[in-house]
């Protein structure tokens, strides 16, 4: 059964599940409801286009290079052991909407810490935060046996006004992997105002 992981918790993945080599993170969330009324049959609401990142860093926390972060424009790490599967525009379907693959043994031993963020494209010009994302959340599998092991919702008032967050982060520690559920949002134009953000990883 998988944990409901609560902000600031962490978990051992090798306790959680002992034989993982491979995991899939998962985002997901859901198309925004138009606001109805009489506008709302000549008005759009913009499609949330939310897109997760990984940033992968070395033992002091910082990336070395732009091979380091995983997005929807550089889609796998030159090592061959991270993977994004693509870019979703609208959340639209059931399930996760954007995935990201993770093969823990051919991560190299200069990434100490693998950093998952999502953010939300065009915010300004959409007028978008996170307080307007319905059933947003973020979950990891064992690809293994296909197993969830861990799911963190991201839909909440305290992300109002939010366009970027800090999911969690998946690092090592002695022989074990561990994760680490942040939940921490901030406001951020795009994905490179998150990266050089001053952010507390």
């Amino acid at each position: 059964m998988a944990i409901n992981l609560e902000k600031g918790q962490r978990i051992s993945l090798k306790k959680e599940a002992p034989s993982l080599t491979k995991l899939m993170c998962g985002l997901g969330w859901d198309v925004a409801e138009s606001s109805g009324g009489l506008l709302g049959l000549f008005q759009s609401q913009p499609d949330f286009d939310l897109d997760a990142s990984v940033l992968c860093l070395n033992a002091n926390n910082k990336l070395t290079g732009k091979s380091d972060l995983i997005y929807y424009g550089n889609l796998s790490h030159k090592s061959g052991a991270i993977t994004h599967l693509g870019d979703n525009l609208t959340g639209k379907g059931q399930g996760d909407d954007e995935q990201i693959l993770v093969n823990l043994p051919l991560v190299p031993d200069t990434i100490s810490k693998l950093v998952f963020v999502v953010n939300i494209y065009d915010c300004l010009k959409r007028n978008q935060d996170f307080g307007q994302v319905k059933n947003a959340f973020v979950r990891l599998v064992d690809l293994g046996n296909k197993k969830e092991i861990a799911r963190y919702s991201l839909s909440g008032s305290e992300y109002q006004g939010k366009t970027g967050m800090i999911l969690g982060e998946v690092y090592r520690h002695n022989d074990d992997w561990k994760m680490a559920a942040i939940g921490e949002g901030i406001k951020v134009n795009s994905l490179e105002d998150l990266v050089n953000s001053p952010l507390k990883f």
